[in-house]
């Protein structure tokens, strides 16, 4: 209990609750909304592929390879791109345009009338769309709230990120179990329409950063900083060997998830809800893993966790080709695998950025993020076309079974790297 004498000195106003901010709060729920319209989505159009076109799985590879490319296409420009507009427009329009295309989907679906080479391009619209709102939610928040409400902010809006990564896959599988392909596409196109009516609702204006007047000099200023930021990662070995390893992971782990989509429903016969729910479970297994990302490493050193959460999480999904039938043990086994793959995963992803951070300087944050997260998701488009064709050369066990094995590369990487040898500090 504070003494009397102490009630004559100032105290520090609190800071405001942001949930008593309308405008904080459609921005809540227009970017919850449309990462629940996105991750439903990934697995909606490759169920729609697989059960009502009747892909296969070289088919399967090349869709998800063109909903990709755009990572690879525009993840480094996004970014120059979405500051020179008002983060909300960018938004807003992303949204409609998602809208859209799903719903063109989803209406062609019904008349069967849709394709898979319509499919494909919905596919690369969407996956396009994805990448600009996903960099303009982040810039839009920094205009919206004060500096001391950032944290608070980023906490709500990841938040809810994470949830719909859990609960996305499950619903989409749901839905296109229990209604049809077309109408869980639909579902999609609406997620995004309430994000769209949400976010044209946010009153406050948005300042916009000073754009230089012509455009000649600033395309080669941006080139530049690009640049400096690829010479970066390229000198230091420590982000070389991360760029290496996460390069090696997503790769192989596009083609496995390619096999992955053909073999739940098809060599085990489960039901798309239950291949939702089976992807949804790398969810609560991402959450125990942030837990053990603040103890593991300081207990253990970063380098030793590093090699072997790779090591365990990548070594699990090995498991998956021996599982047979579509018994409760069998579901219960892919549960499980998902868990520890996303439990470990998870270690990895968090004591990376930890690494990362600690080895780059202030200035030189977001491009050497930029940089790392280009050389690892560039691949990922043709490891899903090497998904597809390991499934229809060797067989969906056999593919995937080689597709898994190809992710232990990723912690051979780094334990024949510098990152081995870090310690308990990061004082690499």
């Amino acid at each position: 209990m504070q003494s009397p004498a102490s009630s004559p000195s100032p105290s520090p106003s609190p800071t405001p609750s942001l949930w008593r901010d309308a405008d904080f709060r459609r921005l809540w729920v227009g970017q919850t909304a449309s990462q629940l319209g996105e991750h439903t989505t990934l697995v909606v159009l490759p169920l729609f592929a697989v059960l009502t076109l009747d892909a296969g799985a070289g088919q399967l590879g090349v869709l998800r390879a063109v909903g990709q490319a755009p990572v690879l296409l525009l993840s480094l420009l996004a970014g120059a791109w979405v500051d020179r507009w008002r983060a909300r427009t960018v938004m807003v329009l992303t949204d409609a345009g998602r809208a859209v295309a799903l719903g063109a989907a989803a209406v062609a679906g019904l008349l069967g009338l849709l394709g898979l080479p319509a499919l494909f391009v919905v596919a690369f619209a969407v996956g396009a769309l994805s990448v600009l709102f996903d960099v303009a939610y982040q810039a839009s928040l920094v205009r919206m709230v004060r500096r001391d409400q950032l944290v608070r902010g980023n906490s709500a809006l990841e938040g809810s990120r994470s949830a719909a990564q859990i609960g996305g896959p499950a619903l989409g599988g749901a839905l296109v179990s229990l209604l049809s392909a077309p109408f869980a596409a639909a579902s999609g196109a609406l997620f995004f329409a309430v994000s769209f009516l949400s976010l044209r609702r946010i009153r406050r204006p948005e300042s916009v950063p000073p754009v230089c007047g012509e455009r000649p000099k600033r395309a080669p200023r941006v080139r530049h900083r690009i640049h400096e930021g690829l010479r970066f990662v390229a000198a230091n070995p420590w982000l070389r060997a991360v760029c290496l390893a996460s390069a090696a992971f997503q790769f192989s782990l596009a083609a496995t998830m390619t096999v992955y989509l053909l073999f739940l429903p098809r060599a085990l016969h489960l039901p798309g809800a239950t291949v939702g729910l089976a992807l949804a479970a790398t969810g609560p297994g991402a959450l125990l893993g942030s837990v053990l990302a603040a103890r593991l490493p300081g207990r253990f050193g970063h380098g030793a966790v590093l090699v072997s959460a790779a090591v365990l999480g990548n070594g699990a999904l090995l498991c998956v080709p021996a599982l047979h039938g579509s018994s409760t043990a069998t579901v219960l086994a892919l549960l499980a695998v998902n868990v520890v793959f996303g439990a470990f995963s998870q270690l990895v992803n968090v004591t990376v950025m930890s690494v990362r951070q600690a080895v780059t300087p202030d200035g030189m944050q977001g491009r050497a993020a930029a940089t790392i997260t280009f050389v690892g998701m560039g691949l990922t488009p043709l490891g899903s076309l090497l998904g597809g064709f390991l499934a229809q050369e060797w067989g969906l066990r056999a593919g995937l079974l080689m597709a898994a094995a190809g992710m232990m590369l990723s912690p051979a990487v780094m334990a024949a790297s510098p990152l081995v040898r870090l310690g308990r500090r990061l004082t690499p």
